[in-house]
């Protein structure tokens, strides 16, 4: 039993929860390298995005902002590479089990983030409204 009571491994999986919000989780092999908000959003897929964000339900569980059912999304771009987004998006049932910091946020929010079966294009143009979103919130 560690401090208060509780299990070590428990403790140590609320730990990684709370860095892999703060993008401090262990690491990725999808998440080494530029962050996807290093590149100017293509405004043209990010409204495509913006209209997949919507029409897929995504935004049943995220918001941009405040803490949902599923994690906040605002500043994603700057904390994720958009390889492992790409990945997130178009394999979260595989994520969950082999990345280390989906596998956290799976242990924070108790909800698994459902396969939508969007297209890499698709998932693409979701990454390029999310970099969008947060290059609009930096120049407020």
């Amino acid at each position: 039993m560690g401090c208060g009571g509780s299990k070590p491994e428990a403790n140590d999986q609320a730990n990684a929860a709370t860095h892999a919000s703060s993008g401090t989780a262990s690491v990725s092999k999808f998440d080494g390298g530029p962050r996807a908000a290093e590149t100017p959003a293509n405004e043209a897929l990010a409204e495509q995005g913006e209209k997949l964000f919507q029409t897929k339900g995504c935004s049943a569980c995220h918001t941009f902002g405040k803490r949902g059912a599923g994690p906040d999304l605002s500043g994603v771009t700057m904390r994720r590479t958009a390889q492992w987004m790409e990945n997130q998006i178009l394999h979260p049932d595989v994520m969950v089990k082999e990345d280390p910091i989906s596998h956290a946020l799976f242990g924070e929010f108790a909800l698994q983030m459902p396969n939508q079966g969007l297209t890499p294009e698709e998932a693409r143009s979701v990454i390029e409204y999310f970099k969008h979103q947060d290059q609009e919130k930096d120049e407020d």
